[in-house]
């Protein structure tokens, strides 16, 4: 028995030792600066195993597998772009090799690498595509390949875009929970999954306008690219021509069909030394070359900076979580760039979906505060829309992709009544004392009183008054023509930009591009706020996180969005400016 308890404890012990090392090194890895070599007649290899993200992050324990003791972590979107740009001038780069099959990301972060590969291609270098099978995101982003090769028996997806909304009326009535909506805005379809089993007329009107702009924009694309013609493209999709390798040939979608062997033999090919004899492939993962010396002249050191600051998810009240907009963490990062002198002007990346109207009422006020001291520049990512584009929309100038998701001018509350629910289904009954008629409002297990409806539908009014008027003044636009274009409703950016919504179609280098314009800088240095917390600091609130949530990711995996999406509605407080169901593209 003492030597099955010393055999125990010893295990524990040596298992602690080698999560110890592994976690140091990986602390020692994340912390180092050491640049990456990289040898002449290298090819960047890109792909794409986890979701992409804003920024990269300094995290070692994001993505890590403790059963391999393995991180699969890549870098974000940031420097993504920028190892594209370095790629583009660097000797030792000859061309780049495209690995993917599926891709997890939004819409505009998707066409953000793909304009980063067509710019890439002005160097004259190539970028070839190899896979077993292309889902449609996927090969929208390769078909700026030079050429494409599949596996013979893999195909390429091409069906269009369905935008999925699930309703939960069913499930509320069947629980007896009633739902209690407030809004203003025809088109604010946000608290329609609690009172509808299908989407209003309004609702149909809107997603079909953003979502057929967004596919006419992926086929214009892909038309453009492959050198086909765009009514051909749609035909492809709505008819699913393309159910194998040989179809995709056939169509001009893709170049060759082989195996991968082959496809490497002709990289091989690409970097022989000249004499007709092939070298052996050197493949820099984006992950190695994000570290790998930039090859640029060196630029003459300045104190003048441009500050870029981060405000992704859902905008709360407070310090917020991970993963979330903290109306006070963000508006102090705000402030301390207006209040640093070497910062010259300030580009806000917005990719957010909204949430609480106190909280974007308080970012908005120190992004004005911010305009009046130094340029403002916003730049839209995947979803800037309700709350998203409240705190976005006094900047001096609004650049979002033609695939963003904005607007959503729009303003709710939503309240549950329970009562049925733990009377009938549980046996649970409430009785209340209080000293007023009102001192019970917000309970969940009565229903709200037509006095209690009114001062909610009151607020309501008046969050979205003022929402209107921001909106108002910052796009110099009357409140009527605001009114018009809100009312909650959801647009692509391409047409947010031809309703002057939106200024200018780009990406963050646009953004920053006009930041540098409007502060009459040459010479800047950009920084990253706000700040991330070191390796180590990083890893002690991993470890001592919420394991639960963690779990239920393990377990639920693709069904904890559902779970999440619950987490959210729960979650909220007070009247809400927010996207609530974004719709599922498939």
């Amino acid at each position: 028995m003492f030597a099955s308890m010393l055999g125990f404890v010893l295990s524990i012990v040596v298992l602690f030792f080698i999560i110890f090392i592994s976690i140091s090194a990986l602390v020692s890895s994340a912390s180092s600066d050491k640049a990456v070599p990289v040898l002449s007649g290298s090819i960047l290899h890109v792909y794409f195993k986890e979701p992409l993200e804003e920024r990269s992050s300094e995290n070692p324990l994001k993505n890590f597998n403790f059963s391999s003791f393995s991180s699969s972590s890549q870098p974000g979107l940031n420097d993504i772009i920028k190892d594209l740009k370095k790629a583009a001038i660097d000797p030792k780069i000859v061309g780049i090799y495209l690995d993917i099959s599926e891709i997890s990301g939004g819409m505009a972060t998707v066409e953000t690498i793909r304009n980063a590969l067509l710019e890439f291609k002005k160097s004259k270098k190539f970028i070839y595509a190899y896979s077993d099978y292309y889902s449609q995101g996927s090969y929208y982003l390769t078909s700026v390949a030079d050429q494409i090769w599949v596996n013979p028996e893999g195909a390429v997806e091409l069906k269009g875009i369905a935008a999925q909304v699930p309703f939960l009326k069913g499930l509320l009535e069947k629980l007896e929970i009633e739902p209690q909506v407030i809004r203003h805005g025809k088109f604010k379809s946000a608290i329609e999954p609690f009172i509808l089993d299908k989407m209003s007329d309004e609702n149909r009107e809107q997603l079909s306008t953003y979502v057929n702009a967004f596919w006419n924009h992926i086929v214009n694309g892909i038309a453009a690219a492959r050198k086909v013609e765009a009514e051909n493209v749609k035909l492809m999709a709505d008819s699913m021509l393309l159910q194998t390798a040989e179809n995709a040939l056939e169509y001009k979608m893709i170049d060759k069909i082989a195996y991968k062997d082959e496809f490497l033999d002709l990289l091989k090919s690409k970097v022989g030394n000249g004499d007709g004899k092939e070298k052996e492939l050197n493949l820099v993962s984006l992950k190695k070359y994000t570290k790998a010396p930039d090859p640029a002249p060196v630029k003459e050191f300045t104190r003048d900076k441009i500050a870029v600051i981060y405000a992704v998810g859902d905008i709360v009240s407070g310090k917020g979580e991970r993963d979330q907009i903290g109306s006070e963490t963000l508006s102090e990062t705000i402030r301390e760039a207006r209040q640093d002198d070497k910062v010259k002007a300030i580009v806000l990346r917005v990719n957010s979906p909204g949430g609480s109207a106190l909280a974007s009422e308080v970012i908005w006020h120190e992004m004005e505060l911010a305009r009046k001291q130094k340029p403002v520049i916003v730049s839209m990512g995947d979803v800037a829309a309700s709350g998203g584009y409240y705190i976005s929309c006094n900047a001096d100038t609004i650049v979002a992709q033609p695939n963003t998701i904005t607007g959503s001018i729009g303003v709710f509350g939503l309240m549950f009544n329970a009562q049925k629910f733990f009377n009938n289904k549980i046996g649970i009954t409430f009785d209340t004392y209080k000293t007023g008629p009102y001192s019970d409002l917000g309970s969940s297990v009565r229903p709200l009183t037509s006095s209690e409806r009114q001062i909610l539908q009151n607020s309501v009014e008046r969050v979205y008054g003022t929402f209107t008027k921001r909106v108002s003044d910052g796009r110099k636009m009357t409140v009527d023509l605001v009114d018009s274009l809100g009312q909650g409703r959801v647009w692509a950016g391409i047409d947010a930009f031809n309703l002057g919504l939106v200024d200018v179609l780009g990406g963050l280098d646009d953004a920053i591009a006009i930041a540098a314009k409007s502060a009459q800088l040459e010479n800047y240095r950009i920084v990253e706020l706000p700040e991330q917390k070191d390796a180590l600091q990083q890893i002690v609130e991993e470890m001592s996180g919420d394991v639960s949530t963690r779990y239920l990711k393990y377990k639920l995996g693709d069904k904890f969005e559902m779970f999440n999406y619950m987490d959210k509605i729960y979650r909220m407080e007070g009247v809400q400016t927010r996207l609530l169901n974004e719709p599922i593209f498939q």
